[in-house]
């Protein structure tokens, strides 16, 4: 659980399973960039735009679904901006991070770095698009640093 003394807004962004491995799988579909690149244009979009990141990746759906609930606890005590949930696979199998999504009243955006509607018929479903504000798709990992502009501008 996360303490908060003298909380700045806070951003969530949560990667799901395989993100670690981001700049070597599939460099054709997701790219070179690594998810500690990504992390480090998620915490200058965030230091820019006033708001505190917590970054996260996990294999574990558990893991994601505790994630969402400390960003709950968050929103409770007012200092919570919003969340970026990039679940990976789970976004096609994961009625449990569906429920913590809509537990969460925040503002909620589900993203994809591959355009998924290109792609196998399998990922055509989202179990989490019902659960969130806004979904992007299709802009490669700079579409991580457009969610973070959108929840600040909504933040403001």
């Amino acid at each position: 659980m996360l303490n908060c003394f003298v909380c700045m807004p806070t951003v969530f962004v949560l990667n799901g399973p395989n993100l670690n491995l981001l700049g070597t799988r599939e460099p054709e579909v997701y790219g070179r960039t690594t998810l500690a690149d990504v992390q480090q244009l998620c915490q200058t979009r965030c230091a820019a735009a006033g708001l505190q990141l917590v970054f996260r990746q996990s294999n574990h759906e558990g893991d994601l679904v505790d994630s969402i609930h400390e960003a709950i606890a968050l929103q409770q005590q007012g200092a919570l901006a919003g969340l970026v949930i990039n679940a990976g696979a789970y976004t096609h199998t994961s009625v449990a991070l569906h429920d913590a999504l809509k537990a969460l009243a925040a503002y909620k955006i589900e993203l994809h770095i591959s355009n998924t509607f290109a792609r196998e018929a399998f990922r055509h479903h989202s179990y989490l698009s019902p659960a969130v504000d806004a979904v992007m798709a299709g802009l490669g990992v700079a579409g991580y640093g457009l969610a973070i502009d959108a929840i600040a501008q909504r933040a403001a």
